[in-house]
């Protein structure tokens, strides 16, 4: 019987444009926690008495944004303490011998980008966490590592506005500007989708799949855990990233 490991290398083989799809499985073993968006270094309610839902939302940033900034704060500086791994280096490489590869991540941890997946590729769907910009004039401020390292929350050096990082905080809208880009990508469509880490509850995230899959695509599922595409999964590898990437992406060649 052939394992899932060969199933899913030639299906890898015979395709020319494949689409990644990864969430925050992906950077597990980089030392992050799995999250749902951007709540899930955290479970219940934070030290003042919110749901960190609440706590990480644009109306709180706003409104209260000492309170936002505590934990976009805790999450700039774990994911500044943490690196990409050998499953983020394997798509990258990846990306770099296929010019047909894409990225569409729902993590904010940058990890695709500090690898080196070619950036006109990648579409990071939730933001990041860097640069800073002020929220009253724009001016942007490079050093996001100097601001969460000073008081809170983080203000203008010109016009002593509040910063903030380019990040989707709960109750805002996807950036416009990466939803076309997301498109118009899956318009010229995908042979295969290999969806990574992600527990796939967005519809943002399943559209993409089930566009290639009624187009005659393929997808493969690497995760120990069971999501809303196992069911659709042409093959599924239960096993963690780190573990499968490297062998899977190091076999082929553009």
């Amino acid at each position: 019987m052939i394992d899932a490991l060969t199933r899913a290398r030639r299906l890898l083989e015979r395709a020319e444009r494949v689409l990644f799809v990864t969430g925050a499985g992906l950077s597990a073993d980089s030392g992050l926690p799995t999250y749902r968006g951007l709540g899930g270094l955290y479970n219940g309610l934070t030290d003042e008495g919110f749901p960190i839902e609440m706590a990480l939302s644009g109306s709180m940033l706003r409104q209260r944004p000492e309170i936002c900034w505590r934990y976009l704060a805790q999450l700039g500086r774990a994911c500044a303490a943490a690196a990409p791994n050998a499953a983020h280096q394997a798509i990258a490489d990846f990306g770099r011998r296929e010019a047909g590869s894409w990225v569409l991540t729902q993590n904010i941890d940058g990890f695709h980008r500090r690898s080196g997946f070619p950036p006109e590729r990648l579409i990071e769907i939730h933001g990041q966490l860097e640069p800073l910009a002020c929220m009253a004039c724009a001016r942007p401020v490079a050093d996001a590592g100097a601001c969460l390292a000073g008081s809170l929350p983080p203000r203008c050096p010109d016009c002593d506005g509040i910063l903030r990082p380019p990040v989707v905080l709960f109750e805002e809208a996807l950036p416009g500007a990466e939803l076309q880009r997301l498109q118009a990508a899956v318009d010229q469509g995908f042979d295969l989708v290999i969806a990574v880490g992600t527990t796939a509850a967005f519809a943002y995230i399943q559209a993409p799949v089930g566009r290639t899959l009624a187009q005659g695509g393929d997808l493969i599922e690497v995760n120990p855990d069971r999501s809303a595409l196992s069911g659709l999964a042409t093959v599924q590898v239960r096993k963690r990233a780190v573990d499968v990437l490297p062998r899977l992406l190091s076999h082929i060649n553009g």
